[in-house]
């Protein structure tokens, strides 16, 4: 699997482009892209998620073809291996709750911009997660500071994580007949 990106990297490439996105979303973007069935390659995709490079271009693309095909080669992982770029640990938890909430927004934006002939076909279980990713991305969450937070956090992260490698399921190999969606398939543990 090509090399890790944190997303404090990635945030800091972005600001110094300024490009109005930050790392979460783009990451979302991106990640909605391919599960939808995106055709750009690792050095045309910003442009097909209609981002624009600055005066300077884009600077590192090195780093934004990195990101293409980590987030590629983890869609495709066959054990699960996909995580949505948040901050990490040691940030606070109101600052990876607003990241998860930005990613499902990217992401849902992504699949948009991938186009939705695939959507359209999708089983009543992956409209149901999409409809669940919405609604996670238009949430705001409140936090007491407690542990149950930390816990609530990771559930909701783990649910968007097979969410979303459900709907890659079924949005590139299509729902198949007799009931539940290519989802159902997929080894979850």
């Amino acid at each position: 699997m090509p090399d890790r990106i944190s997303h404090a990297e990635l945030d800091s490439l972005l600001d110094r482009l300024r490009l109005g996105v930050g790392a979460s979303d783009l990451h979302g973007s991106l990640s909605g892209y391919l599960c939808a069935g995106g055709s750009a390659d690792a050095h045309a995709w910003p442009h097909a998620l209609e981002l624009e490079g600055g005066e300077g271009g884009w600077g590192d693309e090195g780093l934004f073809a990195r990101l293409y095909e980590r987030c590629r080669a983890q869609l495709d992982h066959e054990d699960l291996g996909f995580e949505p770029l948040l901050p990490d640990e040691q940030q606070p938890l109101a600052v990876r709750g607003d990241a998860l909430v930005e990613w499902c927004r990217g992401f849902l934006g992504g699949v948009g911009l991938a186009g939705d002939a695939r959507t359209r076909a999708l089983s009543a279980d992956a409209r149901e997660i999409l409809g669940d990713l919405g609604t996670i991305a238009s949430s705001r969450f409140d936090y007491d500071g407690d542990e149950g937070d930390e816990n609530a956090l990771v559930e909701v992260l783990e649910f968007v994580r097979i969410g979303v490698l459900l709907l890659r399921d079924e949005m590139t190999r299509g729902p198949r007949r007799g009931g539940r969606g290519a989802a159902a398939s997929r080894r979850v543990h």
